[in-house]
């Protein structure tokens, strides 16, 4: 038996290929929709995908379940729990198999028994893997969304993102019964959950990639709390803000992804017309950030705001260094549906004027100065300038009417890695007396001559 795990840091997300050894067969567990890593695996094993299967409609990140058996006639394993509102609508696939509760399937000597854990959806499932010529014990279970390592999977995101208004406490007393029917399973049951530390689909998710269910009852807080009203409110409590795509991804998830084939690389083009939207790195962009661009700089948070910021159906021309860094970007982009991408640009081609971003350090904060802290909630609430007005980033956009056009506005982030993106929102929002403390909140703290923050 093979398990290999597929992470990617930027959405925070784990896919799985397993496979039997004996008979060449594998399956991929809630794939990307980019599918190289996975064809690169069956080469490096010499094995055949023949199977891929869904925890759950996703809603941060577009399925590959569908690109990857058109790639390579694999059958589809999904979910047929939920009501009518979270079944696929695309389930008359000829290679799509619907399970639910109580049913299994093989590849090869692998079994894989189908338990219904709903909360985080009410369509979840989780896959229990048995290696059959080993015995009849379990050896691992794909918890998807439901259980990770620390935390167990947020029951909101269906009212605050999908706006399925009144679900989300019952979703977290569906959640506290799925959690209890786990009381059967062994000590010795690894954990391989779809999610690490830094995805928005929980609020205190765990670094490490595996955990058995052993530790999981005896160290993660869900399992220590025994009433249920006490678990709705303590799981409900503290969730970061839900990305604005959440409800894309599930209704395109839903309907099926376009099928997109074979990556291309992006055109590159001499001049753009259209949203700018800049990728380079943070620093790069503060020595020259172009007029009416949207920054949204490359590293671990660029699928993130991209999916906040950029619509689906608005074309973008990528300001990017090379063609590496606009290819990257392309893909990050297609993870979560925004085939948006037309072309492009390097820097020196850009026609629209540049200028160096104005940046500023605490120090320089004056008395008729407004501090803008875009931050999210959990952050903003552990400690913040006490002259500060808080708007958290993904709704800086929508929200710039609340803020005055005769002070100057300083932004600031945790450590400087958003706030470029705050200002480039602003600056195409007219204003132009803003400047950014780059350092972020982190310098503000641990400098002993200010002010301590406000908690």
């Amino acid at each position: 038996m093979i398990i290999e795990r597929i992470y990617d840091r930027k959405l925070a997300q784990a896919s799985y290929f397993v496979g039997c050894a004996a008979t060449g067969e594998a399956i991929v567990i809630d794939p990307l929709r980019d599918i190289a890593p996975y064809l690169d695996l069956a080469t490096l094993h010499g094995m055949t995908i023949t199977s891929v299967a869904e925890t759950h409609i996703h809603a941060d990140y577009l399925s590959g379940s569908r690109e990857l058996s058109a790639a390579t006639g694999a059958r589809m394993f999904l979910s047929d729990e939920g009501d009518a509102d979270w079944k696929y609508q695309f389930a008359d696939h000829p290679l799509v198999t619907l399970v639910k509760d109580g049913d299994s399937f093989n590849i090869g000597n692998l079994r894989f028994d189908v338990v219904h854990t709903p909360g985080h959806t009410p369509e979840h499932i989780a896959f229990v893997l048995t290696d059959t010529p080993a015995g009849d014990m379990p050896h691992s279970v794909f918890t998807g969304d439901f259980l990770f390592v620390g935390d167990v999977g947020r029951p909101d995101l269906l009212e605050r993102a999908a706006n399925f208004a009144g679900t989300m406490e019952n979703g977290a007393r569906v959640l506290f019964q799925s959690i209890q029917r786990t009381a059967n399973w062994a000590d010795s049951l690894l954990i391989w959950p779809a999610h690490g530390a830094g995805s928005a689909c929980g609020k205190s998710l765990g670094g490490s990639p595996v955990s058995s269910m052993g530790y999981e009852r005896a160290t993660n807080w869900a399992f220590q709390i025994q009433s249920e009203r006490e678990f709705v409110n303590a799981v409900l409590a503290g969730q970061p803000e839900p990305p604005i795509y959440f409800k894309d991804m599930k209704r395109l998830n839903k309907v099926g992804p376009t099928v997109i084939g074979e990556a291309r690389p992006l055109p590159a083009v001499k001049s753009a017309i259209g949203l700018l939207v800049d990728i380079r790195e943070a620093e790069a962009i503060r020595g020259e950030m172009f007029e009416g661009s949207l920054v949204i700089p490359r590293g671990n948070g660029f699928t993130n705001w991209a999916g906040w910021l950029l619509a689906y159906d608005q074309p973008v021309i990528l300001i990017a260094a090379n063609q590496a860094m606009a290819d990257e970007a392309v893909r990050d982009l297609q993870t979560i549906g925004l085939d948006v991408a037309a072309g492009w640009i390097h820097p020196r081609d850009v026609a629209v004027p540049a200028s160096a971003m104005n940046c500023t350090q605490w120090d320089g904060v004056q008395g008729d100065d407004l501090v803008l802290d875009v931050r999210g909630i959990n952050e903003w609430n552990e400690g913040h300038h006490p002259k500060a007005v808080h708007i958290p980033l993904g709704y800086l956009t929508a929200r710039v009417g609340e803020l005055p056009r005769d002070q100057r506005i300083l932004v600031h982030c945790q450590g400087g890695g958003r706030s470029p993106i705050a200002m480039s929102i602003l600056r195409r929002a007219g204003f132009s007396e803003i400047a950014e403390v780059s350092a972020g909140f982190r310098s503000y703290v641990n400098a002993p001559a200010l002010a301590k923050p406000v908690r």
